[in-house]
């Protein structure tokens, strides 16, 4: 695609534009959080509890988002645990795009009985409810933060492999593909070097879009305590352990809920943007 074509799609599309937007500051403001951040996320100050947003009142030094049941301030927190969601939302997602990659490269080229194999194995995986699997998977494993990473991406892999083998299938008919096994070229050549490239958009789209849900999914299993091991910040666990009070401190619920909130749509317009600017049928 012409890049002069690409950035004007780029620009006119809205939901692109402002999943952008909102994407990248909340990359930044998680990620260069212990430079702005005054106050341990982990340290507890019983005297300091329940304390009520301050907003700017005493400026960055104040309790801006107020403290919670232990005293910790909710605005360090939230930035921590927003930067432990992005980490394993985007590890997750490298893993599931890579493993479903491959292996719908290998079953479309194949096909046959290693195509079957690996369908199969998708039809088992799509039979059982993202969140159910994980939870199951999770209560064999143990909650820690490596296998959270393995658990969000084994229960979303299904779609990139699903999608990635039928665009090799048709790719792997046309006329340069049978060119180079004529020519003898070998079959990882073929694979990785030739049809590869000529299914990148859809993996790009699918990468994009399983970024909110893998967010999501995380914050699901914190708030069941089988995510984000405490006392390390998760929106999860901040939203599970504010429920509790939230008749009484209902910014302990309402703060990491609109957090999660925001970012799971900003990536989600992010997704569905990348979806209609590199979709070939738009003129």
């Amino acid at each position: 695609m012409n890049k002069k074509i690409l950035l004007k799609r780029m620009r006119s599309n809205p939901f692109f534009v402002i999943g952008l937007f909102f994407a990248l500051i909340l990359v930044l403001l998680t990620m260069l959080s212990p430079l702005y951040v005054h106050y341990d996320p982990l340290q507890n100050a019983l005297m300091e509890k329940f304390q009520p947003p301050e907003w700017f009142a005493r400026g960055m030094e104040g309790h801006i988002l107020g403290t919670d049941q232990m005293g910790r301030d909710i605005l360090s927190r939230l930035m921590i645990g927003g930067r432990i969601s992005l980490t394993i939302a985007f590890s997750a997602v490298a893993i599931m795009t890579f493993v479903g990659t491959v292996l719908g490269i290998i079953a479309g080229y194949f096909g046959g009985i290693v195509d079957s194999i690996i369908m199969r194995l998708c039809d088992v995986c799509m039979a059982i409810p993202p969140l159910i699997l994980a939870v199951s998977v999770m209560s064999v494993l143990g909650v820690n933060t490596f296998n959270l990473i393995l658990v969000v991406a084994f229960s979303q892999w299904v779609g990139c492999c699903r999608v990635t083998r039928n665009n090799v299938r048709v790719v792997k008919g046309m006329e340069f593909v049978h060119a180079s096994e004529v020519l003898g070229a070998k079959k990882s050549h073929i694979m990785f070097r030739q049809i590869f490239p000529n299914v990148t958009t859809q993996i790009i789209i699918i990468a994009s879009q399983k970024i909110g849900l893998s967010i999501l999914l995380e914050a699901s299993l914190s708030f069941l305590s089988l995510g984000v091991p405490a006392p390390q910040p998760s929106w999860g666990n901040m939203i599970a352990a504010g429920r509790s009070y939230m008749m009484v401190c209902p910014w302990l619920v309402i703060v990491p809920g609109i957090a999660l909130m925001i970012t799971v749509l900003a990536f989600n317009f992010l997704g569905d943007g990348l979806r209609d600017i590199l979709d070939p049928k738009m003129d």
